[in-house]
């Protein structure tokens, strides 16, 4: 007994409530009680209050490193990394020779620490920032994250989410409207990122097309089928499965679009169904990263009909991966005719095409979503959406667990692949999709499509530049620097269609590796030239083949390209002109080193 009143003595001593319900925290060291107490009474004065009234520790502390993170932000014209520096402040592996202090810390200075590690950390939403499909995050994304954390709603199933499940179930209805299926029978699974969507999208096709293997495994070489610009978490996701990388099928693409070739395919599909070898997922890519390629899913659905798996096996799935593309739905009913937002003539055919392009999503059988690429919100906001929530959820519906019970409707905790699951993406996403609503991701797409098309314009007046996706509908420019004295658009065209230009082109390959690198180098020094701070580009080592390539065995026939991918508001038409300005800069340092 002396014992346990001594512990409660310990307990009041670190926490007590007053009368009205409000929670006292004794914060001061009293050498009577046992030395957990007070670090118990330390750590309840730094975690949020449970109850209304007082300084909530958590709303002062938001408050005050929010603002040291803003700080962190460069003044106007300043470089696009956050911070004094853009140099690395650890040394790898010896970064990892550290111990966990004996003794607690001090909050305020571990949160400082915290606000040291973004230092020189990519600045999104910085108008020379144009590296990647990477953007800003939007406002309303970024709070609506923050507040799944303060109360840790776990979207696992209904008991611990109860109405924040709201968010995954809305984010179904109306993405389902938007792609034409029907929304009550649509179904979200918010996940850890495109690679989850793609795991998702197989684990579909294995679980329909080989209806034993969640009891017996994968023992049938099911084939997984895509397109040569798909992305390579089909090796990650044939990888973790268990099916294995060998049994990854890739179609052709066409030179020009980079779009699946529907003749090879049912070849392929014909060929399988004549050895009995059943497909498990055939995955159209609805707009690559570099090259903004939309497979046509219509007719692949037309083609996958025609050829359908060999008896004893299922239906093959098909899987949409627009993590890039899928904004562009946007469009699918926009009225072209009286054009309310007022796009210029030049990219109105653009979304229309984009529009009708997304449109085909309703073939489908599941989409990947990413709504921190071309969404605006924060990672991790990856979300994959199916046609046919009660197929789906009960081919994959796995018993009752003994502590967990099911009392709210929806419990996706009998089909999930992961079992712990933040709500931070889904309501992330979303927020992102009730505050934008149509119009407002409709005016940032299309503004961003105006800043691409004006970078054309700049492109053509330097005779030492050439844009090599004039074609392509994204968001991205890819382009190529020559020697001075080059005619590019001459040059590049003679380097991709004959083969007895192929030196030329791995020439001119390298020195646009090493006019990406010499920008990088300068975006991390902090260079400037004129006084302004050079761009944070990037590029890519073979977003095409050669045309004398056909079939990608030559690793080198490959083109190499600058990349400009403008992803934020603030990038402006100056901003274009100046990074083709650096480009010329480091082109120029590059040949003359």
């Amino acid at each position: 007994m002396e014992n346990l009143s001594t512990t409660a003595s310990a307990i009041k001593h670190a926490s007590a409530t007053s009368d009205d319900g409000e929670v006292v925290i004794s914060s001061a060291v009293d050498r009577h009680e046992p030395r957990w107490a007070n670090y118990h009474a330390k750590m309840a004065s730094e975690f949020p209050s449970p109850f209304r009234g007082g300084k909530d520790p958590l709303a002062a502390q938001l408050e005050k490193f929010v603002e040291k993170l803003d700080l962190l932000r460069p003044e106007k014209n300043g470089p696009a990394y956050l911070g004094k520096s853009g140099a690395l402040s650890y040394a790898y592996p010896d970064v990892k020779n550290v111990t966990v202090p004996q003794e607690m810390g001090d909050l305020d200075a571990v949160l400082d620490d915290v606000v040291k590690l973004f230092e020189g950390a990519p600045n999104w939403g910085h108008p020379l920032t144009m590296c990647n499909v990477i953007p800003q995050s939007n406002t309303a994304a970024i709070i609506a994250s923050m507040l799944s954390q303060v109360f840790s709603a776990n979207i696992l199933e209904g008991e611990y989410a109860w109405n924040v499940h709201r968010a995954e179930l809305e984010t179904a209805g109306m993405l389902g409207n938007m792609f034409d299926w029907n929304p009550v029978n649509t179904g979200a699974i918010y996940t850890y990122g495109g690679g989850g969507c793609w795991t998702y999208g197989l684990k579909y096709g294995l679980t329909r097309v080989l209806t034993d293997s969640r009891n017996k495994g994968i023992r049938t070489d099911a084939k997984v089928i895509c397109s040569q610009q798909a992305h390579y978490v089909q090796q990650n996701a044939t990888d973790w499965l268990g099916l294995g990388m060998d049994n990854i099928v890739h179609v052709r693409t066409d030179v020009a679009t980079n779009q699946m070739d529907l003749g090879h395919l049912e070849e392929l599909l014909r060929d399988f169904a004549a050895q009995g070898v059943p497909v498990a997922t055939v995955v159209c890519t609805m707009g690559t990263t570099d090259a903004s390629a939309f497979d046509p899913i219509g007719k692949v659905r037309e083609v996958m009909d025609r050829h359908p798996n060999p008896e004893g096996f299922g239906k093959a799935v098909l899987y949409a991966d627009a993590v890039v593309g899928w904004s562009w739905i946007y469009f699918k009913d926009y009225d072209f005719d009286t054009n309310p937002l007022q796009f210029s003539d030049r990219i109105l055919p653009v979304l229309k095409a984009n529009g009708q392009a997304m449109r085909e999503l309703s073939y489908a059988d599941a989409v990947g979503i990413d709504f921190h690429k071309v969404g605006w919100a924060p990672y991790v906001s990856s979300c994959f959406l199916y046609q046919n929530a009660t197929e789906f959820e009960s081919i994959h519906r796995r018993g009752a667990d003994a502590y967990l019970q099911a009392r709210t409707p929806y419990n996706p905790m009998y089909y999930t692949l992961e079992v712990s699951r933040t709500a931070s993406g889904s309501l992330a996403g979303w927020a992102t999709l009730k505050y934008f609503g149509k119009e407002g991701m409709q005016a940032v797409l299309g503004g961003i499509l105006e800043s691409k098309y004006y970078l054309y314009d700049v492109l053509s007046a330097h005779p030492d530049m050439v844009c090599v996706n004039p074609d392509d509908s994204g968001l991205i420019t890819l382009f190529r620097v020559y020697p001075k004295d080059v005619d590019a658009k001459v040059q590049y065209g003679r380097e991709l269609n004959d083969p007895a230009m192929r030196s030329d082109l791995i020439k001119h390959n390298r020195l646009t590796e090493a006019v990406g690198n010499k920008l990088f180098e300068w975006f991390r020094a902090g260079k400037q030239i004129d006084g302004k701070h050079t761009p944070y580009m990037s590029f890519s080592t073979g977003f095409r083949d050669a045309c004398y390539n056909r079939d990608g065995t030559d690793a080198e026939a490959v083109v190499y390209a600058l990349k400009s991918f403008p992803m934020n508001v603030f990038i402006t038409p100056e901003t274009m002109k100046w990074a083709l300005r650096c480009v010329e800069e480091a082109r120029d340092e590059v040949l003359n080193a």
